[in-house]
């Protein structure tokens, strides 16, 4: 199951990699300026939405939950790479440099998760996508409160570790949606 993991992993990450990609184009490096707790909004939102779909289930917009949890994903590992780089008055690298980052610290996901997944024998498999949203929510009600306490926590995990899973759990989802057919 591991090995199948992985792979699965792997072909999120292409998913993710690509749509980071097409935006560059679209976009430049422009999320260079954002803060942390702008990223951390926008990640809000996006989780927001997916579960506001799931109580409602309905949408009146036209894009569902995928391209939510694959911004979720990419939104996370932008935060990672400014919390690595600090914030940018103004876009201040290439797409090659920006494409190189982001695929870093999707690795060092998929490491952590596999890691993770040793030690919890994979349970996420046997959860529900709302309840992977409900997780990502309340990641970032911690993160959030770990920025209005300028960062400092007593013994809890800092902010990388919470995007990390939060990168980790929309994977999950996406993994169970797009490859297992999974509905919300």
């Amino acid at each position: 199951m591991k090995d199948k993991t992985a792979q699965q992993f792997e072909t999120i990450m292409q998913k993710c990699i690509s749509v980071f990609e097409n935006k560059l184009k679209d976009y430049g490096v422009a999320w260079r300026i954002l803060r942390i707790p702008s990223l951390t909004d926008q990640i809000y939102i996006k989780a927001n939405r997916i579960r506001s779909i799931q109580q409602k289930g309905v949408q009146k917009v036209d894009e569902g939950i995928v391209p939510e949890f694959i911004a979720i994903v990419n939104y996370s590992v932008m935060a990672l790479i400014q919390l690595e780089l600090g914030v940018a008055n103004e876009p201040d690298m290439d797409a090659e440099t920006a494409v190189n980052l982001f695929g870093k610290y999707l690795k060092q996901s998929r490491d952590l998760m596999l890691n993770k997944n040793h030690d919890y024998g994979e349970a996420w498999r046997n959860m529900r996508i709302s309840s992977l949203t409900d997780i990502i929510l309340m990641k970032l009600l911690r993160i959030k409160q770990i920025e209005n306490n300028e960062g400092k926590t007593l013994v809890s995990e800092g902010l990388d570790a919470n995007y990390y899973d939060i990168v980790n759990y929309s994977v999950f989802a996406l993994i169970k949606m797009l490859m297992e057919g999974e509905q919300e």
